[in-house]
C-alpha cells in the first residue's frame, strides 16, 4: 500500500471543505466559551480594596461575628464567600475555619477555570488545521492543474488563494481563543491571590481572639 497515494486520494476526495466547517464550529464554541466566562466573571465582580476595608473595619470592632459573616454572605464577590465560610465555621475551632475556606477556594478556581481549557486548546490547535485545509486544498490544486487540458499559472493560483483561507480562518480563531485564554487566566490567579489575602486576614483576625480569649 502506497501511504502517499491513499492520502492523496483522500485529499481530493474530500476537499479542504470539511476544514473549513470544522474551523467555523471551533469559532463558535470559541465565542460561546469568551461570552459564558464573561457573564460569569461579571457576576463575581466587586471592588476588593473596598471590601477589605470595611472587612478589617468590622473584625476589629465589637460587631459580632455572626454579623460579620452575615454582611460578607451578602457580597456577591469570591473573597467575601471565603471569608463569610471562616467566619462561620470559626464557632467550631481555627482549623475548620482554615479547612473550609481552603476548601472554598479550590471549589471556587474549578468553576473558575471551565472552559478556559478548551480556549487554550483551541488557540494552540486551530492554526495548524487551517494549514492542514491549505495542505489539502494545495494537493488539489496541483492535482488539478496536472489533469486540466492548457494548464496555466491562473488554474494553480486561484486554486492556492483559495486554499489559504483555511489558513487565515485557523488564525482568526486562534487569536481571540489565546487572548481570552490569557485574560482569564489571569483574572483566576488575582481572584485566588485575593481570596488567599482574606482568608489570611480572617485567621489572623480569629487567632488574635482566640489569644486574647484566653
Amino acid at each position: 500500500m502506497n501511504l502517499t497515494q491513499e492520502f492523496s486520494k483522500f485529499a481530493l476526495a474530500t476537499g479542504p471543505q470539511w476544514v473549513m466547517y470544522l474551523l467555523i464550529v471551533c469559532s463558535v464554541i470559541n465565542v460561546a466559551i469568551i461570552i459564558d466566562r464573561i457573564i460569569f466573571f461579571q457576576k463575581m465582580k466587586g471592588d476588593f480594596a473596598e471590601f477589605i476595608k470595611n472587612l478589617t473595619e468590622r473584625l476589629n470592632s465589637s460587631e459580632p461575628i455572626e454579623q460579620t459573616s452575615a454582611w460578607c454572605s451578602g457580597q456577591k464577590m469570591l473573597e467575601a464567600n471565603v471569608a463569610a465560610v471562616g467566619l462561620e465555621r470559626s464557632k467550631d475551632n481555627l482549623k475548620a475555619a482554615e479547612e473550609s475556606m481552603n476548601a472554598t477556594m479550590i471549589a471556587a478556581k474549578t468553576r473558575l477555570e471551565r472552559g478556559t481549557v478548551v480556549l487554550g486548546t483551541l488557540g494552540s490547535n486551530t492554526p495548524f488545521l487551517g494549514l492542514f485545509g491549505t495542505i489539502i486544498g494545495i494537493i488539489e490544486a496541483f492535482h488539478a492543474l496536472s489533469t486540466a487540458a492548457a494548464p496555466g499559472p491562473e488554474v494553480i493560483m486561484a486554486s492556492i488563494s483559495e486554499a489559504l483561507v483555511a489558513t487565515a480562518l485557523g488564525i482568526l480563531v486562534a487569536i481571540p481563543a489565546v487572548v481570552s485564554f490569557n485574560f482569564f487566566n489571569r483574572a483566576i490567579k488575582k481572584k485566588m491571590a485575593n481570596s488567599d489575602a482574606t482568608s489570611r486576614i480572617v485567621m489572623t483576625h480569629l487567632g488574635s481572639n482566640q489569644r486574647k480569649g484566653g
